[in-house]
């Protein structure tokens, strides 16, 4: 589905005052990269990736070392919340930003692989709009979804298509144990977007039909303005798809 045609149905307005405030049922990316920024404690960030890769496909997960230290590692069990196979995970740690871009490009090289998933820790100089326009172009050629994970980070020069800050909400309830939490949670605020108007949502996954729901989470544009969601200092949060760092 376009996400074009989500965000700007034929007979709304796409300037009047309710535009913002259409719920998206099902987010559609296209092929090429986005960023996420999220605080480190909050490592809910990559479901929010997780639950926007086609299901079925391989999946390459590129973690800087040091962003492998601070965050930990994928959990391939809690990966199948999303529906994805572990056996079909392949698992890098690079020692720098470098070799993570050179892995992240030559996976883009492989035909099999159906998404890609990059963790950055800071602002390294070798993470420059040149490199994230190499990653995009590339991305888009091979029609394959490339995520960067930018934990501890602001906001810079990028290329990328949609350019998010991800902070871990609440879980939906759990329908057959109310103690248990329910499908994951997100506040999210797109700050930058090609094919998508710039807003704040509260994200939810549907794990039935394998999409990512968005809902404003403002009517009122100038109080969407006023609570924008800070690039850095987001709280702990629980997430099924990763082991804590400290786990032997």
């Amino acid at each position: 589905m376009n996400s074009n045609a989500i965000l700007d149905p034929p007979d709304a307005d796409p300037n009047g005052p309710d535009a913002a405030a259409a719920p998206l049922a099902g987010l559609a990316l296209p092929p090429g990269l986005a960023e996420a920024f999220a605080d480190f404690r909050d490592l809910g960030v990559a479901g929010f990736a997780l639950a926007q890769v086609p299901r079925g496909g391989r999946i390459l997960w590129v973690q800087e070392r040091m962003a492998q230290l601070e965050t930990g590692r994928p959990f391939g069990l809690g990966c199948q919340r999303y529906g994805h196979d572990p056996a079909q995970l392949a698992l890098v740690c690079s020692r720098n930003t470098a070799q993570l871009l050179w892995t992240m490009e030559e996976g883009l090289r492989c035909a099999s692989l159906s998404a890609i998933i990059g963790e950055v820790w800071g602002n390294p100089r070798a993470l420059d709009f040149t490199a994230t326009k190499r990653l995009a172009m590339r991305a888009r050629r091979q029609g394959v979804q490339v995520f960067l994970l930018r934990f501890n980070a602001s906001p810079d020069l990028s290329a990328a298509r949609q350019r998010w800050t991800v902070r871990s909400a609440p879980s939906a309830p759990n329908p057959y144990d109310p103690s248990a939490p329910g499908e994951p949670c997100w506040q999210v605020e797109l700050f930058r977007g090609r094919d998508m108007r710039p807003g704040l949502w509260d994200a939810s996954y549907d794990r039935a039909a394998h999409r990512l729901d968005l809902v404003p989470a403002f009517r009122d544009p100038a109080l969407a303005q006023q609570a924008r969601i800070p690039q850095r200092g987001a709280g702990p949060s629980w997430f099924g798809a990763r082991r804590a760092a400290n786990e032997g």
